[in-house]
């Protein structure tokens, strides 16, 4: 029951446009939820790494091939030749289960994973 209401109002633009804004929100200030690095990225360097994540920050080549539901939870880009993506999964409080309300901060913990493309 949780999943179809979850299903049902994602669709509906004024609520996607607010979780986009929360979403542009949390990868500019990544004290707002969690940041996860997979192993292949923690695996650069300290530099790269950082590099990473202002590219994953400053992104916002957003469109409906990436960007269908307008909520800026994922992207990809290449760096130093490889295929990078990144995406936000919204967990209810105790991390357990899907958010129930993700337009709602109060109820939802951002997570943001980084990961090559190979380890998705």
């Amino acid at each position: 029951m949780m999943t179809k209401f979850w299903i049902c109002w994602r669709k509906h633009p004024m609520n996607n446009n607010y979780i986009a804004i929360q979403n542009d929100d949390f990868r500019k200030n990544l004290s707002k939820g969690t940041l996860v690095l997979t192993q292949g990225i923690r695996s650069n360097t300290s530099e790269d790494i950082k590099e990473i994540i202002t590219k994953v920050r400053n992104f916002d080549t957003f469109d409906e091939n990436n960007d269908p539901y307008n909520e800026h939870d994922f992207g990809a880009f290449d760096y130093k030749g490889r295929r990078i993506f990144w995406k936000i999964d919204y967990y209810d409080q105790k991390f357990l289960y899907l958010s129930p309300d993700v337009s709602n901060p109060r109820v939802t913990n951002r997570v943001l994973t980084i990961m090559y493309a190979e380890e998705y």
